[in-house]
């Protein structure tokens, strides 16, 4: 294959499904990158057994110059000899095309699993593991730890060489790069400034050492998130829980080389340890996040890569994904292309720092600079790249900017539940019909209603969910306009109080016509609403959402259209209301079950979460199930017409359904990723029917 024209790389966590992370490494192969590499994540996923499978897949191109590092591992969890024997066997797996980190590991995680971590004797480890691996892949012998014993002696054929790295971020850690590796792999979340000092204690180190600084590779993972403009990347960073944490966790050198206060990395952590990730969202400014990472559109990710190879002399930049899903890694790999297009930019005067892209920093112009409330710098929130990166937001035209707006409009009201609320003012219609007592105005007035109520709903729910930490980035959900950014809270807040008052305005016509019964349903029907997730009731997330909505959108909703319309009370109203309710209970039930993990994450209880998965499971079958049952013995006792039977022509969406819901039970989260949605058809289908059938029986002779 035809390597890029400037090296480049991507960073992939030992993290999901092993096809995937083979598929996208074959991609970046192809595309022409340098190197893919492979961390561990713990408690996850192993790397090593990940870059075993890529190599076996990567094995047959023996032409390419691709290669595969293990970025990093450590002595303090695998032996020097395992690591020995762990490089042998890659080596002869994909030849001369392997690459290995060395690091400490975690002293959190190490301390976590019991294993004995010093701060001082890391260093030596480190370097004594360098020498180790080098006389084992020469063939040569070593000396046996315990004494009387014979030596240790690989029973594996030399290797080729395979360059070690240098994995830990201590200056004694770079000094030791310099003094003997073959290069040096800086953490994810490095500023310019900070690299760029880093890198010269690396140079200097290697001269001490009389060696060529030129000889030690340097490379940096460079965390990345790409998505359609830069103020939607920034928003969607700052909702993302590892990104939260990684900026909690800045070194004290870090932040002061970037400019920024240590109070402000303070507080995120702070936020951050009582898991309140909506405030240290809050707390994160667009200027850390573009000193520390690479957020905006695919080229804004080139651009800013090319700030950090050219401003500190950086040979590898490894763009690594925030969020590791298909489309961000294939984004990445395009970035990758560009950023090796691009041209060398004019070199920075010397003695002067660039930060975010462009800026200068405080630190290194001398002086520390005025300070907003953030703890950001004023010198630093007028940057190149911000500048740019809002620029290149604001030449959106006109059109473009009102579509997006539209979609994500569209997109936080979730129009696909809307059946949830039209399909019962539907059945109380026709079932008004059918007693000869149809009146259009009502019924469209109770329709308007009901739909404005449920949007404000939807929106609200929406609100309250990110600001709970709930919603993620990675939420199998059907929107995430507030999570990127392309809604604001206020915005969509006063979009929810909006629908709401439009469904006042729609109510005063029906109380003027129905009088204060209406009134009660109504005020009933806002409240219910607007407390769903909102405070002082935030009923949802005390497992009240399915009965509360069963009540709502069943019963209360069937029966109050049917009084809209006609001015009376019904019995068979209520009937009719019962398998109505039950849908509309199960899509809700059915997006609780799927998302037990995410609410009890953020500690919010559901009646999902309260009965387990297992038992969520039967609740779902039997609120699908329970709804033809309960036609079924209402047209059995007469309550309804004959002719509503045609609702089993539904049933292929049950089995659907069912399908899925069986296949989640034995633990396949993917099959249950859309039962909301699902559900909904299943709701419209069987409700449309339904009602057809109720209009049936108008003209059909009892």
């Amino acid at each position: 294959m035809r390597a890029l024209t400037r090296r480049v790389g991507l960073g992939l966590a030992a993290r999901g499904d092993v096809s995937d992370v083979i598929d996208w490494t074959r991609r970046a192969r192809d595309a022409g990158l340098d190197s893919a590499w492979i961390h561990d994540s713990y408690y996850e996923r192993d790397a090593i057994t990940y870059g075993a499978a890529i190599a076996g897949a990567l094995a047959n191109d023996s032409e390419s110059s691709f290669r595969l590092a293990l970025g990093a591992v450590n002595p303090n969890t695998r032996h020097p000899v395992v690591l020995a024997m762990t490089g042998s066997a890659l080596d002869e797996i994909l030849p001369e095309h392997i690459v290995m980190g060395i690091g400490t590991g975690l002293p959190l995680r190490l301390k976590q699993m019991g294993i004995p971590y010093s701060p001082d004797e890391a260093v030596a480890r480190v370097s004594s593991t360098i020498d180790q691996l080098r006389a084992l892949w020469a063939g040569e012998r070593l000396p046996s730890e315990t004494p009387g014993l014979p030596p240790i002696q690989p029973m594996f054929p030399p290797v080729h060489r395979i360059p070690l790295f240098v994995a830990a971020y201590r200056k004694e850690f770079v000094e030791l790069a310099g003094q003997k590796a073959d290069g040096y792999l800086a953490r994810p979340c490095e500023s310019i400034p900070s690299l760029r000092g880093i890198l010269d204690r690396l140079a200097a180190s290697a001269t001490a050492a009389s060696r060529d600084p030129r000889d030690i590779e340097s490379a940096a993972y460079l965390l990345s998130l790409v998505d359609k403009t830069r103020r939607e990347a920034l928003n969607r960073a700052k909702r993302e829980p590892f990104v939260i944490y990684m900026m909690s966790i800045l070194g004290d050198v870090s932040m002061h080389r970037a400019g920024f206060d240590l109070d402000l990395r303070d507080r995120i952590a702070i936020a951050w340890r009582a898991e309140d990730f909506h405030e240290a969202g809050k707390l994160i400014p667009d200027e850390l996040l573009d000193a520390f990472m690479l957020c905006g559109t695919r080229e804004d990710v080139a651009a800013r890569a090319m700030d950090f190879h050219s401003e500190t002399g950086l040979d590898l930049p490894l763009l690594q994904p925030v969020v590791q899903d298909e489309t961000q890694t294939l984004e990445l790999i395009e970035a990758a292309k560009l950023y090796a297009a691009l041209p060398m930019p004019a070199a920075v005067p010397e003695g002067v720092a660039a930060v975010a892209g462009g800026g200068v920093s405080p630190v290194a112009a001398g002086h520390e600079g005025a300070r907003d409330g953030s703890g950001v710098s004023d010198t630093l929130t007028d940057t190149g790249a911000h500048r740019a990166g809002l620029a290149g937001d604001r030449r959106l035209g006109l059109f473009e900017r009102g579509r997006r707006r539209l979609g994500a409009a569209y997109e936080v009201l979730r129009p696909f539940a809307y059946t949830a609320s039209a399909i019962p003012v539907l059945a109380g219609g026709a079932l008004a019909a059918v007693d000869s007592r149809f009146w259009w105005p009502p019924f469209l007035a109770a329709l308007a209603g009901g739909m404005l109520l449920h949007s404000g709903t939807n929106v609200i729910n929406e609100v309250y969910d990110v600001r709970k930490g709930i919603d993620t980035i990675t939420s199998p959900r059907m929107s995430h306009a507030v999570l990127k950014g392309r809604v604001s809270e206020r915005g969509a807040h006063a979009f929810a109080i909006a629908l709401f008052v439009a469904a006042i305005a729609v109510g005063g016509y029906l109380v003027w016509l129905r009088g204060a019964a209406i009134a009660g349903l109504g005020l009933l029907g806002l409240v219910a609403g607007y407390t769903y997730t909102a405070p002082p009731f935030q009923y949802k997330y005390r497992a009240l959402g399915v009965p509360v909505v069963f009540v709502l959108m069943g019963p209360i909703m069937v029966v109050g259209s049917y009084y809209a319309v006609t001015g009376l009370w019904d019995w068979h109203a209520l009937v009719l209301s019962l398998p109505v309710g039950l849908l509309v209970a199960a899509i809700l039930h059915g997006n609780e079950w799927r998302d037990i993990s995410e609410d009890t994450r953020a500690g919010i209880s559901t009646l999902s979460s309260r009965l387990g998965r297992d038992w969520a499971h039967y609740g779902y079958l039997g609120l699908v199930i329970g709804a033809y049952v309960t036609l079924g013995f209402a047209i059995a006792m007469r309550w309804l017409p004959a002719t509503t039977v045609i609702a089993v022509f539904s049933l292929p969406f049950l089995a659907q359904v069912v399908r899925s819901a069986e296949l989640g039970a034995t633990g396949q989260a993917r099959a249950i990723a859309m039962i909301d949605v699902q559900t909904a058809r299943l709701h419209f289908a069987f409700g449309a029917l339904l009602v057809v059938g109720l209009l049936l029986a108008r003209l059909v002779p009892a």
